[in-house]
C-alpha cells in the first residue's frame, strides 16, 4: 500500500499557491544547495543527497523522481489540496511512494519532504501521520 506525505502552505506559510514548476525548481534549489556543500567538503555530495532524476509524467499533474542507482527506486510529487489540521482547505504538494519503493526512497523522501516544508514555512504531515510546524504560529 502506498504511503502520502503532505506538505501544507497553511496561513503565515511563504507562499500560498503552488505550482509544478515551482515545485521542481525548489528540488534543483536542494540539489545546487548540497552540490556546493560537496564541493567545500571536496567530495561529491550531489549525487548522494539527490540520488533521483526529474521524470516527466505526461500530464501536467504531477512527476517522478527516478533512482539513479539500485537504492532508490522513485517516488511521485505533485501540488493538491488537502484539509489542514485547523478543517479549512489547504493548497499542498503531495509526496507517494509507491509499494515497491525501498528504505533509502522513505529516508530520502522525509529528508525532501522537511527541507520543503522549511523553505515554503509549512506544516508537514510526514508518513506516519506525525505533523511538523515550520510556519510561524500563533
Amino acid at each position: 500500500m502506498s504511503q502520502s506525505a503532505y506538505i501544507k502552505l497553511v496561513k503565515g506559510s511563504q507562499d500560498q499557491e503552488l505550482t509544478l514548476p515551482y515545485i521542481q525548481s525548489t528540488l534543483l534549489r536542494y540539489r545546487e544547495q548540497t552540490a556546493k556543500t560537496g564541493e567545500q567538503l571536496g567530495w561529491d555530495y550531489a549525487e548522494a543527497a539527490f540520488p533521483y532524476t526529474i521524470e516527466s509524467s505526461g500530464d501536467e499533474r504531477w512527476f517522478y523522481l527516478k533512482g539513479i542507482n539500485g537504492h532508490y527506486k522513485h517516488m511521485i510529487m505533485g501540488p493538491g489540496k488537502t484539509t489542514s489540521i485547523s478543517g479549512e482547505e489547504v493548497p499542498c504538494i503531495q509526496v507517494v511512494l509507491t509499494d515497491d519503493a525501498t528504505h533509502g526512497d522513505k529516508a530520502k523522501a522525509n529528508e525532501l519532504c522537511r527541507y520543503m516544508a522549511k523553505t515554503l514555512q509549512a506544516e508537514l504531515t510526514m508518513f506516519n501521520g506525525r505533523t511538523i510546524y515550520y510556519n510561524p504560529r500563533k
